[in-house]
């Protein structure tokens, strides 16, 4: 049983065109708590994922029904901030996309265009975001330098930064270690479950064994619908429903 959820979604479709990609969700998320979507390629995760900062917008053809509430306010409704809504809840992709500038303009970007021009305030929100993604300490002699000079890893824990930089409540993560080694996977896990106690996480993998790791939910998706939603532990030990039990234990997907 969820405590306090962060997001509720009743009743959420969507088609892309005439594709009904997300089929009659109505899930709710637990603040403070790491929640993994699941399932096998093309089912619709990150196609929900997408849904919280209404990244699927940007995208023609789509229609949305139902409701997504963030904090029991309906994200859809008219004179909504969208650019408010993606500060609130961040999102980072699958592959470390860290622009073209140095470390410190990476982070300091976000923080600026929400009208932070303070140098001492840019400063300290920079060290405080890196320190917060676990970057800091292999960074802060490097600062001015590109971020594209940074490893795979780094880049990824500097996109979580540049995230953090904007105090965000939720952040989103659409298979953030799937282009990455097992060292900065497993760095980025342990900075998971650090991030939990400040934000909340929902996290899209392919990686069964990184979702019994590193969440407290999960959500198991199957063509577009969500077959079921529990806590990791019962997900994954004792499921009530025979296609999660097969996708679990590698009968398909």
């Amino acid at each position: 049983m969820i405590n306090e959820a962060i997001i509720t979604t009743h009743d959420l479709n969507l088609w892309y065109h005439e594709t009904h990609a997300l089929q009659s969700i109505s899930m709710s998320i637990a603040k403070n708590q790491v929640t993994a979507l699941i399932g096998p390629s093309g089912c619709g995760k990150s196609t929900l994922l997408r849904c919280f900062n209404r990244l699927n917008d940007l995208i023609d053809g789509v229609k949305i029904t139902g409701e997504i509430k963030l904090s029991g306010r309906n994200i859809h409704e008219p004179g909504t901030d969208v650019v408010l809504l993606r500060k609130r809840v961040g999102m980072v992709f699958q592959k470390p996309n860290p622009f073209p500038k140095s470390v410190y303009e990476n982070i300091a970007y976000g923080p600026r265009v929400h009208g932070i021009k303070d140098k001492a305030e840019l400063d300290r929100i920079v060290e405080k975001s890196l320190r917060d993604a676990a970057l800091w300490d292999e960074v802060r002699d490097r600062l001015h330098e590109s971020a594209l000079r940074l490893s795979g890893g780094q880049q990824q824990r500097l996109c979580i930064a540049r995230t953090l930089a904007v105090e965000p409540e939720v952040i989103l993560m659409d298979e953030p270690c799937s282009a990455l080694d097992p060292i900065a996977t497993s760095r980025i896990e342990k900075l998971i479950d650090i991030l939990k106690k400040d934000y909340t996480v929902i996290i899209v993998t392919h990686n069964m064994q990184q979702a019994a790791r590193v969440s407290d939910y999960a959500g198991f998706m199957y063509l577009g619908k969500l077959i079921e939603f529990g806590q990791t532990r019962q997900i994954f030990e004792n499921p009530n429903e025979n296609l999660t039990e097969n996708y679990i234990t590698g009968r398909f997907g």
